[in-house]
C-alpha cells in the first residue's frame, strides 16, 4: 500500500490521508484511497476525493479513478 500510496502522489500532486477500504480481488488489490483535494478554513470545509485505485499482485498501480467528492466535515446518511 505504501507503494501505492507513492504513485498515486505522483500523479495527483497530493498524497493521500488514509485507505477508507481494502479488499483482494482477481489479480491483486483494490482500495479507496481519500486525498485532500483543496485545502480551506476552517478544515470542516476541505475538499475530499476519493479514489478507487487498482493494485496488481506486486503492489503497483494498474488504474485509478476519482468516484467521489466531498467536504471535510460532510457525514453519509443512509439512503
Amino acid at each position: 500500500m505504501r507503494y501505492a500510496a507513492q504513485q498515486l502522489t505522483e500523479l495527483l500532486g497530493r498524497p493521500p490521508e488514509s485507505v477508507s477500504a481494502l479488499k483482494p480481488i482477481e489479480d491483486g488489490w483494490q482500495a479507496d484511497v481519500e486525498v485532500v483535494e483543496l485545502e480551506r478554513i476552517p478544515e470542516t470545509t476541505s475538499v475530499i476525493a476519493s479514489y478507487r485505485v487498482t493494485l496488481d499482485q506486486e503492489g503497483e498501480l494498474m488504474a485509478y479513478e476519482r468516484i467521489r467528492r466531498y467536504t471535510r466535515g460532510q457525514i453519509d446518511r443512509p439512503t
